[in-house]
């Protein structure tokens, strides 16, 4: 198995070069029969696994092709190809459907990373498709991008998304601010009235899912409840694109979009890389955005909220997002620092470690009030975008002998936190002012803008 696996990745690899096509095409469907591994493993890891490499060529197989099953060695011919399945005939006429989007291997590309096959599955009896446009994380712009340049793909598999699940409208949520691309999905849904857009004010975190839920449909979620609940699916426009491929060409989800944007040489403005490999180092993608300019303090994995600090050779994955090398750390020569911990940014060891590159002895931790510890340990904030105030914590950074407080919260919070804590002689870092500093965007303090926006005329 190891063996079959080993060859489709360097086939998978090699046909990216147009060179090549001819050469594996002739290759692969030497003697009539065309080679193929389906994953069809019982777990969903697995499965994922298995069945990306499945269709590591983009079209490797036809109506009436005969490919081998990977779990018992049968061979089948194939069928039919439509936008839920591929089906194989065995030799004994047994009928077996291979989801197409679960064997490429698409799983959400937001940062989550939940498979989008299984996401799905889920019946929507008539409900909706909601598009997370809004790019939330500041300095990224690959989302608004390939809405700008690939629209009609992006449409194409809300469309199939809406098919599969039986849902009846989607809502694209996008920040009225992105003026190009709203402009652009204006011009492509004028013909698509089941599909509509929904203006966001620029505050974070508009784009966390329970966020676009509330936006788009007016529904309040609790923090444990999924969009389900609100007979909704939400999905990036990566994660859309990525459907489409799988369906309209059964290409394989082995690529992720990203941005490259911070200390590079020639200037702070965003590069978007489309289509980069899975597995390309950290260090070889800020090469190809033009290299670091001098000394940085960390090279952040991910957005300036949510990502962590990495190194030069670690590699990307699906979910990577951004990769922003950063500036220099202000030294706070052994400062007491108060941490903030924030369902919205990151967890309390990531703020610690901020905290100990700023050469500060954190004395006391804090939780934001919204913030809701689920079964699973993580974080997720009753209200995101909303907040009722943080007095209580600053007065207990106070009361714990704290020079500095360092917070993660979102626009509002932030706001909050502001409306105490300087009154209280503390000084207030957001583990965003590195990033902030280094990409030339505002400081998160004061909410400035507001937390509405007006819309289209019926969301056109």
């Amino acid at each position: 198995m190891n063996i079959i696996i080993n060859t489709l990745l360097i086939v998978g690899i090699l046909s990216q070069f147009k060179f090549m096509d001819k050469l594996i095409g002739a290759v692969l469907t030497s003697g009539g029969i065309v080679a193929v591994v389906v994953g069809l493993a019982s777990q969903e890891a697995a499965s994922t696994l298995v069945g990306g490499m499945m269709i590591l060529i983009s079209k490797p197989f036809n109506i009436g092709d005969t490919i081998v099953l990977k779990d018992n060695g049968l061979r089948g011919t194939v069928k039919d190809i439509n936008i839920h399945h591929t089906v194989v005939e065995t030799l004994d006429k047994t009928l077996i459907m291979i989801p197409n989007v679960k064997a490429a291997g698409v799983v959400g590309m937001g940062g989550a990373g939940f498979p989008t096959g299984v996401k799905l599955g889920t019946d929507l009896d008539g409900g909706y498709i909601l598009i997370n446009a809004a790019e939330c994380e500041p300095g990224l712009k690959h989302n608004i991008m390939q809405i700008e340049n690939e629209c009609d793909k992006v449409i194409r598999g809300v469309k199939y998304c809406m098919e599969i699940s039986n849902a009846a409208k989607a809502i694209f949520a996008i920040k009225k601010k992105n003026e190009k691309a709203c402009k652009t999905l204006k011009e492509a849904l004028k013909d698509e009235p089941a599909i509509s857009i929904h203006l966001l004010p620029d505050i974070y975190p508009m784009g966390e899912e329970r966020a676009v839920v509330r936006e788009t449909l007016g529904i309040e979620l609790e923090p444990t409840q999924l969009p389900a609940a609100a007979k909704s699916i939400v999905i990036n426009v990566e994660t859309l694109a990525r459907v489409a491929e799988a369906i309209d060409e059964r290409k394989p989800s082995f690529s992720k979009n990203l941005t490259v944007v911070g200390k590079i040489k020639g200037g702070n403005k965003p590069h978007v890389f489309m289509d980069v490999p899975v597995g390309t180092s950290v260090g070889d993608l800020i090469e190809m955005a033009g290299g670091l300019d001098g000394e940085v303090g960390e090279i952040v994995m991910g957005g300036p909220f949510t990502g962590k600090a990495t190194t030069l050779d670690a590699p990307i994955t699906k979910t990577t997002g951004g990769i922003i090398p950063t500036i220099e750390f202000p030294d706070l020569h052994g400062a007491t620092m108060g941490v903030l911990v924030c369902a919205c940014g990151g967890d309390e060891t990531r703020m610690r470690d901020i905290a100990t590159k700023m050469n500060s002895k954190v004395v006391s931790v804090a939780r934001c009030k919204q913030a809701a510890e689920m079964k699973s340990g993580a974080l997720k904030c009753e209200r995101p975008g909303n907040c009722p105030g943080q007095v209580k914590n600053s007065m207990q950074f106070k009361k714990d002998k704290c020079e500095y407080i360092i917070i993660g919260n979102c626009s509002d919070c932030s706001n909050t936190v502001m409306g105490s804590a300087p009154q209280m002689k503390l000084k207030v870092f957001h583990q965003t002012d590195h990033v902030m500093r280094t990409i030339g965007h505002a400081l998160y303090r004061k909410l400035r803008v507001s937390k509405s926006v007006d819309q289209l005329p019926n969301g056109k």
